[in-house]
């Protein structure tokens, strides 16, 4: 399968107490990273000549096809974990991304961080290739420095979109939308319960346990893998294994993770009916 993904490629900087880690991030890394495993993936993206080199060197030997715009600047994020939750600041923003490629790919993934992505651009996508999904993060975050706020988006560039990935703080900000416009609408919660939505019928389904703190990129990968299953798989399957998918990514830090482990895990996914 060939995979596109779209998205600014991102500088974290990871704050625990007095420590602080500066790793590569974004939305659209994470999805790559796990398509990576399954598909051939091209990303297009947008980061300065402050983006280290090795990073890219790092993506491109994953098997990944990059193309990357110049900008004057990289989008660098600075998130704050503490034991009761996590504060995202945006330190800078790259260049938009304004054109989708002439090639032809079974699933493209829109995952913006810092609004790269044009509503426009969205609907060229749906009208282009046979299956797109896409997150809300980037879409409702202000692309300003500083802490990180919402704004209410007019989300009906969504119709049409096969699958569509908010938590639930971003689900409030949509407005001129409803479950139904979108094939599977995701909405997780963290460690909570979340709803998924299959052509507007409600399913709740129940994270696995995960003593972890740094939560970062879970919503990319369980979108992406999500995706991926769907494509060959039931609307329940697919979501019991992301579900695994993702616990597993958040205890290692990786995707190097055997299907057999998925598969297994994923049995002691709930998912019921609303």
């Amino acid at each position: 399968m060939k995979c596109l993904v779209l998205g600014h490629l991102v500088k974290d900087i990871i704050v625990k107490g007095s420590n602080k880690e500066l790793r590569m991030g974004g939305g659209a890394y994470y999805s790559a990273l796990v398509l990576s495993r399954f598909c051939d993936v091209d990303v297009w993206t947008s980061v300065g000549d402050d983006f280290p080199e090795e990073w890219i060197d790092e993506v491109r030997r994953l098997g990944i096809n990059l193309r990357v715009f110049p900008s004057d600047s990289t989008t660098v994020y600075e998130l704050h974990y503490t034991l009761s939750g996590r504060e995202l600041f945006l330190r800078s923003v790259a260049e938009p991304l304004t054109g989708l490629p002439n090639a032809g790919y079974e699933m493209v993934v829109l995952n913006p961080v810092a609004g790269e992505i044009p509503p426009e651009l969205v609907k060229e996508a749906v009208s282009r290739f046979p299956f797109v999904s896409l997150d809300v993060q980037g879409f409702i975050r202000k692309p300003l420095p500083g802490k990180v706020t919402q704004s209410t988006l007019d989300a009906s560039f969504l119709r049409g979109v096969n699958v569509v990935h908010a938590d639930e703080r971003e689900s409030a900000h949509l407005i001129n939308f409803s479950p139904a416009d979108v094939e599977v609408f995701l909405v997780s919660q963290g460690e909570e319960k979340g709803t998924a939505y299959l052509r507007g019928r409600p399913y709740e389904f129940e994270p696995l346990e995960v003593d972890v703190m740094d939560t970062t990129g879970a919503g990319d990968v369980f979108l992406a893998v999500f995706s991926y299953f769907y494509r060959s798989c039931s609307f329940i399957q697919s979501l019991k294994r992301a579900v695994a998918f993702t616990a597993l990514f958040l205890e290692r830090r990786s995707v190097e993770v055997s299907p057999d482990e998925v598969g297994e895990l994923a049995m002691n996914v709930t998912v019921k009916r609303v």
